[in-house]
């Protein structure tokens, strides 16, 4: 009998041990996912574009493809080689946070100057002169899994650098862990909004009340407002994110000076405001700032990337520039 009870005191403390590990790993899983807030913003805004000209029907399924091909490049792609360079090239982490960063900066100013002086969009006609529907569905969803590749990445890399384990299984477990859950939270969003309007359309058709009716009519005509709001939201989160991570990186590499003024800046900025609003009015401040670095970096490197980078890779591929 003592036996059995000194087993199963073993067995509850084996218990206990793995309940504070799984609550430490969600506890790290949730820092560092939200240090990758912008990041999936972003992923969340961009994803829709993908569905553009679908049947209702097909968007469930593509969003679920898109999903698990998001899911491969976390798990099976990215994961291990964020494990290997943790622990065996940690030097190498920020110069390619800086590299993502770069390119959050690129990817949100040019989308601000798309704006500002609109042009045509050569894949985008391509893509619409396509017939076939079934061509047209592999090639969206191929699309938008090179470019999940690209933000994954980012947010495996953003995450990495933010975990806090005592040991390179807390680790992994950590980051696979916030691979899942920014995964699903992505993707679930975007069905989400995408079948939103599918819902107005039904309860502005098919409700029992005029309320319903009316909420229906309301739910379609908010849909382009919000894909608006998200696009904007994401922008900035890129720029703000892409900027903070520079600096932060300069930082690191011995190059302080930016982000030294920006943290005084910015402190200026809080001690000018009444004392409950403080700490927000800094952080506003300090983003803001980020966000304005973020977007000049990134309109410097518009030349760079369509003159120099897009060539080079276009050449590699095999396609032309134009392509």
């Amino acid at each position: 009998m003592s036996g059995l009870l000194a087993l199963l005191d073993d067995v509850a403390a084996i218990a206990k041990v793995a309940a504070t590990s799984v609550d430490d790993v969600a506890a790290a899983a949730g820092k560092a996912g939200a240090k990758t807030a912008g990041v999936i913003i972003d992923d969340a805004a961009v994803t829709p574009k993908y569905l553009q000209g679908f049947a209702p029907a097909r968007e469930l399924p593509i969003i679920w493809r898109i999903t698990r091909g998001s899911l491969f490049n976390k798990l099976i792609l990215l994961m291990p080689v964020a494990m290997l360079l943790a622990n065996f090239a940690p030097w190498l982490i920020t110069p390619l946070l800086m590299l993502g960063g770069s390119y959050l900066c690129f990817e949100g100013a040019e989308k601000i100057f798309h704006v500002l002086f609109p042009h045509a969009s050569h894949e985008i006609e391509q893509d619409m002169s396509v017939k076939d529907p079934g061509h047209l569905e592999e090639q969206k969803i191929k699309g938008a899994i090179k470019t999940d590749f690209i933000l994954s990445a980012e947010i495996m890399t953003i995450a990495l650098a933010a975990i806090e384990a005592p040991n390179v299984w807390m680790q992994a477990a950590t980051l696979a862990v916030v691979a899942i859950g920014v995964t699903l939270a992505v993707y679930g969003s975007v069905a989400v909004i995408v079948k939103m309007d599918d819902v107005g359309l039904y309860l502005a058709g098919n409700a029992p009340t005029p309320i319903g009716r009316g909420l229906g009519r309301g739910l379609v005509k908010f849909m382009p407002v919000l894909m608006w709001i998200l696009s904007v939201v994401g922008t900035a989160a890129m720029l703000w994110v892409g900027g903070s991570i520079i600096i932060h990186g300069l930082e690191v590499l011995g190059f302080g000076w930016l982000g030294h003024h920006i943290h005084d800046w910015a402190y200026a900025v809080g001690h000018a405001v009444p004392a409950a609003w403080a700490g927000f009015a800094e952080w506003s401040a300090k983003a803001a700032m980020d966000g304005v670095f973020g977007l000049a970096w990134g309109l410097a490197l518009i030349p760079l990337a369509t003159k120099v980078v897009g060539p080079v890779i276009a050449a590699i591929s095999g396609k032309s520039a134009g392509h």
